[in-house]
């Protein structure tokens, strides 16, 4: 059985998933949703606020069943939060009824990215840089292992790079079909 049409892009935060998931979502008309703003939206709460009320461990409980929501409908481009992948359980919902794309960006891209950024709770540090190097020394190789294929963003506009994702998922396409 196939996947579904669904993809879902992981990646750190500031490596570009909502502004190129939009872009992909209208160049394949498709569906965008961003899980972060989805748990927004059902609780009414920021996620500063949930992860000061409920600590990551809350979060990322209410990220997992957001996933797992989102993920059962199709015709979908999902930007998933930064850390969804920190769980099996995810890791297996993502690849089972979707297309894992990895936007993979180098850390002073991601820095740049989000250095005006308050509404991240995990960048709320003294050590900005230290935090998004310890976060992606811990998830890089989860994103690689999760992903069917890994673009780069980097100094790309999202456009481009979602056009090269659009490339990217015809390829895959061709060769599931001709493995099939």
């Amino acid at each position: 059985m196939s996947r579904p049409d669904n993809i879902f892009l992981i990646g750190p935060m500031g490596a570009g998933k909502s502004t190129i998931g939009r872009h992909l979502a209208e160049l394949l008309n498709k569906e965008f949703r961003d899980s972060d703003h989805e748990i927004e939206k059902r609780t009414g709460a920021g996620i500063p606020l949930i992860f000061e009320i409920e600590g990551e461990a809350g979060f990322r409980n209410r990220e997992s069943s957001i996933l797992d929501d989102l993920t059962r409908q199709s015709n979908l481009v999902l930007a998933t939060g930064g850390g969804i992948i920190l769980s099996p359980d995810n890791r297996k919902i993502l690849h089972e009824r979707g297309i894992v794309v990895y936007l993979h960006a180098p850390l002073e891209t991601l820095l740049a990215r989000t250095r005006r950024d308050r509404h991240r709770p995990l960048l709320q540090t003294a050590d900005r840089r230290r935090t998004l190097e310890d976060i992606l020394k811990a998830r890089e190789p989860i994103y690689r292992e999760a992903a069917d294929f890994v673009i780069e963003t980097s100094h790309r506009s999202p456009v481009s790079v979602a056009r090269e994702i659009v490339r990217k998922l015809e390829s895959h396409v061709k060769n599931e079909n001709l493995a099939s």
